[in-house]
């Protein structure tokens, strides 16, 4: 459940996810890929994160649904080599057909709106943003919506949500911002859930017409697939723009909806993350294991 402060998020999770459990997975996978030429064990895994190899085990499998062992299986590069073979037909036939409606992942449907040019003119004029923080399974996590939508979500360093109200500031600087704790726990739990629930969940996408193309792409990416920069921008039609769509990938306000974590290099490297490296492994390794 979702406590009305927002502090504690189990979403589709057999048991409580809260920070600590996702702070020490994001330490053990750091600890992981640094080390990954020299195939640490589980006793030397657990060492490090601080916990007995027994404790650590349960925490990492109630968290991914599968061992530690089997998570890094799927985050090798040989793996994402594999995949990303294995995914491009599967989305060369998804962009071959288009979309005629909003973007939609195997299992959570998106629909997308855009603010209208004249709405970025005057800074979101009008537009009321409510803004909290959750605990999600990838950390602490900074969420905003207005009515027509989701228009924020990112993985904040700082506790009091500050990075993310500063990109709002100056996005959407005339705009009211309303601090809406208990609606956004709600909003939370249904973004993390592993179903979409009741009805297609919106976003506000706040960008210029190249970027808001590029994200939409994104959405043709399910669930446990990847895709590369370059595949990517030769679907786009836009074959000698890569530069320009990894530039708009890294320039994504909404998080996890948006799935810029589905993209990587074309030799299996996941490459960085505006939210960090061992976030969007994270993310990517438990798209995987549920779709194993």
């Amino acid at each position: 459940m979702v406590a009305a402060d927002g502090l504690t998020y189990s979403g589709d999770m057999s048991t409580t996810t809260d920070n600590r459990d996702y702070d020490r997975v994001e330490l053990a996978l750091r600890f992981l890929h640094e080390h990954r030429d020299d195939r640490p064990d589980l006793d030397e895994v657990a060492r490090h994160v601080g916990l007995s190899p027994a404790h650590f085990q349960r925490l990492f499998s109630r968290w991914a649904g599968v061992s530690p062992k089997r998570f890094c299986q799927f985050l090798s590069a040989e793996h994402a080599r594999r995949c990303l073979a294995a995914s491009r037909s599967v989305l060369e036939a998804a962009f071959e057909v288009g979309l005629s409606s909003p973007g939609r992942l195997h299992d959570l449907t998106v629909a997308v709106d855009a603010v209208t040019p004249g709405e970025l003119r005057s800074g979101g004029a009008g537009l009321v943003i409510r803004h909290g923080q959750i605990d999600s399974p990838f950390g602490r996590c900074f969420i905003a919506a207005t009515d027509r939508g989701v228009c924020s979500l990112s993985f904040p360093t700082d506790s009091d949500g500050e990075e993310g109200l500063a990109w709002l500031r100056e996005t959407f600087s005339g705009a009211e911002l309303q601090p809406a704790p208990i609606e956004i726990a709600g909003l939370g739990q249904r973004i993390f859930a592993r179903a979409g629930g009741d009805g297609p969940l919106p976003v506000l996408l706040a960008g210029t017409n190249f970027q808001l193309k590029v994200w939409e792409a994104l959405l043709r990416i399910p669930p446990g697939r990847l895709c590369s920069y370059g595949d990517l921008a030769d679907w786009m039609g836009r074959r000698t723009a890569t530069r320009a769509v990894a530039s708009a990938i890294a320039a994504n306000h909404i998080a996890y909806l948006i799935p810029c974590h589905r993209v990587i290099r074309s030799l299996g490297d996941f490459g960085e993350y505006r939210w960090g490296a061992a976030r969007k492994r994270a993310m990517v390794g438990l798209e995987m294991a549920r779709s194993a």
